[in-house]
């Protein structure tokens, strides 16, 4: 009998979120020059702040889920990075942070009440709550900017498929950049005798 391992689905979405984000900033590399924070429709008036934004949101989030009070100051600068480059390895940073976090729990850290310092007051949340809000919020945002990719002479790259890198072998060379392996992400179940 294979052992349930409710942790399974938020190990892969965030693997998942931070592949998503590497495709689609590896794409905003090959953009000419102005196209980055050329006006564009969407919530955030370009891709640089649109990008930018899921940025300053994951450090504020994983922050609170680390423990930490970084709270509001998280959004005191609204687009850190200027160049896709910079945003590049601020993403990476704050993606393998989440990963790592992720992988540390077990199930009673699920339902941990994590601490979220908001300007005015402290908001209490469950773990498995804030991480799919976490996530929902990524793939709300990246959604954007992969449609204000499409006005620009990059094609957007696929990112709601995450197949497996031996179906995909696109996928396996970006994993090899991104340090992981197949079973990195998907640990095959455990069995129970």
């Amino acid at each position: 009998m294979m052992l349930m391992d409710v942790l399974r689905p938020y190990r892969g979405m965030a693997y998942n979120n931070a592949w998503a984000n590497h495709r689609l900033l590896a794409a905003c590399t090959r953009l000419k020059p102005g196209e980055f924070d050329a006006p564009r429709t969407g919530f955030f008036p370009s891709l640089r702040a649109t990008l930018n934004h899921i940025l300053v949101i994951d450090r504020f989030y994983v922050d609170a889920m680390e423990g930490g009070t970084l709270g509001p100051a998280a959004w005191a600068d609204p687009e850190p990075c200027a160049t896709v480059a910079a945003l590049q390895e601020a993403q990476a940073e704050i993606d393998h942070r989440l990963i790592t976090l992720v992988a540390a729990l077990d199930d009673a850290g699920l339902e941990r009440i994590v601490s979220v310092h908001r300007a005015t007051r402290i908001q209490q949340e469950r773990m498995d709550r804030l991480l799919l809000h976490l996530f929902q919020h990524q793939i709300h945002h990246r959604g954007q900017a992969h449609a204000m990719l499409s006005g620009t002479s990059v094609r957007p790259p696929q990112l709601d498929e995450f197949f497996s890198a031996k179906e995909a072998p696109l996928r396996a060379g970006e994993f090899a950049e991104l340090g992981w392996t197949e079973e990195t992400v998907w640990p095959p179940p455990q069995s129970v005798t």
